[in-house]
C-alpha cells in the first residue's frame, strides 16, 4: 500500500461509528516507521495539529481507517513533529535520494508499506522527472538499514542504483 493513496481517507471511531476526520499527513521517524497520522483541520495560525498515534489504529483499508475511540485523537505541537510524509517542515515527499558516492537517483514520489507488516516502510517510489517517468516509469527502491534520512536528502549506499526496480503501479503500468 502507498501512503499517497491513504491521504484523504476517512478516519472512524470504532466505539461510536463516528467519522473523526480525514488523513492529512503521516508522521514518521528516522527508523523508517510510521508513528502516527495527522488529521485535517489545523486552524490557520494554530501551532498544534490533531494526530492519532499508530498504536491507536485498529484497522485500515482502501476506504477508511478505524481507531479505538475519539480519545485517541490528541493535539500535537506542529514543531514537535520532526518528519512527515507530505507537508511538514521536513517531509519525505520530493526529498532527493543520493548515493553516498554522489549519484542522484531521483526524488521520492511515494512511500510503500505492507499492510500485514504494520507500520514499517518497505520501499520508496522514486521519480526521475515527468518525462523519464513517462518513458521508463518510476523506480522502486527497497528500504534497508543502511539508508539514512538526512536533513535534505535520503542517503543510500553506493550500488543502490543497481537495486532500483520498476515501480509496481508506475505511470506507464
Amino acid at each position: 500500500m502507498k501512503l499517497q493513496e491513504m491521504i484523504g481517507l476517512a478516519v472512524f471511531d470504532v466505539e461510536n461509528g463516528k467519522e473523526i476526520g480525514k488523513i492529512h499527513d503521516f508522521i514518521l521517524d528516522e527508523n523508517w516507521l510510521i508513528t502516527g497520522l495527522e488529521l485535517e483541520g489545523k486552524a490557520l495560525f494554530s501551532t498544534h495539529v490533531k494526530s492519532v498515534s499508530w498504536e491507536d489504529i485498529v484497522a485500515y483499508g482502501e476506504d477508511a481507517v478505524m481507531i479505538r475511540s475519539q480519545e485517541a485523537v490528541r493535539k500535537l505541537g506542529a514543531n514537535d513533529i520532526s518528519l512527515t510524509y507530505l507537508l511538514g517542515k521536513r517531509k519525505l515527499k520530493e526529498m532527493q535520494v543520493l548515493t553516498e558516492d554522489g549519484i542522484l537517483l531521483g526524488r521520492i514520489s511515494d512511500v510503500y508499506f505492507e499492510q500485514e507488516q504494520g507500520n514499517t516502510i518497505l520501499g520508496l517510489e522514486i521519480s526521475d522527472g515527468f518525462v523519464s517517468d513517462l518513458i521508463e516509469g518510476r523506480k522502486w527502491l527497497p528500504c534497508t538499514a543502511e539508508m539514512a534520512i538526512g536533513e535534505s536528502a535520503v542517503m543510500v549506499p553506493p550500488m543502490s542504483e543497481q537495486r532500483l526496480e520498476k515501480a509496481i503501479n508506475s505511470v506507464n503500468g
